[in-house]
């Protein structure tokens, strides 16, 4: 069974465990600290991020995008549709998603490993605004949610499932279809809604 290095905060590991849930792949789930760079990560990740997945032939697969095309290959197709064009707009959403995932895990970090008095807020609002557009952006079209999802929607369930664990209360005003998605999503999905960031 493959392996997957991971931890339940991290909105890239969400994404990925619940593509790999809604793909009918089953994997061996195995916590990882990043903190504490373990050997089984930092030989299958130089970069000593997660998520890694190891396949049973030996093979390393590291960052969450290439990860989800490597189960929609061994899934045949079931993360992305066949069409070029609906194929595209789910990447595109994967991307945003993983995006403002990108900005909020640059907050974290800068509140997390600086100390107070170097913390660098013009960085952070910047960051804060690139989160604000795309949510805006999003929130003034949701995606659908049909009874076939793809890996855009299930990115996007990851990210806003980040924003309550890391962000609740700040995040949340005016962006009301979204909150209502994420609420469709987990009734319609509950299987996946398990896996969110927690």
């Amino acid at each position: 069974m493959p392996k997957l290095l991971f931890a339940t905060p991290s909105p890239y590991s969400a994404k990925v465990r619940m593509a790999a849930a809604y793909a009918g792949i089953a994997l061996e789930e195995v916590p990882t600290n990043t903190n504490d760079e373990p050997e089984q990560l930092l030989k299958n990740n130089p970069l000593g991020k997660i998520p890694v997945l190891l396949t049973d032939d030996g093979e390393s697969i590291f960052d969450s995008r290439v990860i989800t095309q490597y189960l929609n290959r061994v899934s045949k197709n079931a993360l992305f549709p066949r069409n070029p064009a609906k194929r595209l707009e789910a990447e595109k959403l994967e991307a945003l998603a993983d995006g403002i995932c990108d900005c909020l895990l640059a907050h974290v970090y800068e509140r997390r490993f600086r100390p107070e008095e170097i913390v660098h807020q013009p960085w952070l609002d910047k960051q804060w605004a690139k989160v604000t557009r795309a949510l805006d952006h999003l929130e003034a079209s949701p995606p659908k949610l049909p009874k076939k999802i793809t890996a855009g929607q299930i990115a996007l369930r990851a990210c806003l499932g980040y924003l309550d664990l890391r962000f609740p209360g700040k995040w949340e005003r005016g962006h009301s279809r979204l909150r209502r998605w994420t609420k469709r999503f987990d009734e319609k999905f509950p299987e996946l809604a398990r896996h969110a960031p927690h």
